[in-house]
């Protein structure tokens, strides 16, 4: 029996690049779309038609995850891991307090980065439950972490990845005894469209950052019953 994944915002950037990684690891991967007019993934699925799956899914809708995981339910009894990684950010919510702030685009990110993941999971937990490995994974950030923050300026995109980081360890403190385990890991600063647009400022393109970010996601940790925020070279960062 194939190893089995789904992977959240996979149309393009890290989401797509991580897909194709594990496709080539031999793994069976489900794919969940958001941007159907975007190419990648029917290319990628004529390349591994018997093993990649696209589910539509769109992270904002409690309807959309639940039926993404009835879909996945119908082609596989199990799901070993779940990558969460859809996330948006804004150029308009770069602004610091003195000017006017873009509150519903923060709102559009906490909905995304915050309860996207929260939604998923709670959608997939049934699948990932029959699952070998039970890993959870969520795509975060250094922008997440409080107590390294220096920033002046990015409130919704920083607030919403520390709330993702809450979210994960209330989910921990609850599935870790049941067998689940969890990652929770800083990729990098990534050439991606986040924002809309290729950001190609970055410092890696989205396939270097999934080669880096698999053996981490699926790995063993030393402290495996410790959850820890993790970067692309294995660091750990402070929450």
């Amino acid at each position: 029996m194939k190893q089995t994944a789904f992977v959240t915002g996979a149309d393009r950037g890290l989401g797509f690049a991580l897909c194709a990684e594990l496709l080539k690891r031999d793994w069976q991967v489900f794919a969940g779309q958001h941007q159907p007019e975007w190419p990648d993934l029917a290319t990628l699925a004529s390349q591994y038609p018997a093993t990649l799956h696209v589910v539509t899914l769109e992270v904002r809708s409690v309807e959309s995850a639940q039926a993404a995981a009835r879909s996945v339910a119908e082609q596989t009894d199990h799901v070993d891991v779940l990558i969460n990684n859809a996330g948006v950010n804004s150029p308009t919510t770069l602004r610091p307090i003195r000017e006017p702030q873009d509150y519903a685009e923060m709102q559009r990110m906490y909905d995304v980065n915050a309860l996207g993941p929260l939604r998923v999971t709670e959608a997939f937990l049934p699948l990932l439950a029959r699952g070998g490995l039970k890993r959870l994974c969520f795509i975060s950030s250094e922008a997440g972490s409080i107590a390294r923050s220096e920033r002046t300026a990015e409130f919704g995109y920083c607030m919403s990845k520390a709330a993702l980081n809450m979210a994960v360890k209330i989910l921990s403190n609850d599935l870790s005894p049941s067998g689940y385990t969890f990652r929770v890991y800083h990729p990098g600063w990534i050439r991606t469209y986040m924002s809309g647009v290729k950001n190609m400022e970055a410092t890696f393109e989205p396939e270097e950052a999934a080669a880096r970010a698999i053996p981490i996601l699926l790995g063993q940790q030393e402290n495996e019953g410790e959850l820890v925020l993790l970067d692309h070279e294995g660091r750990e960062w402070p929450w």
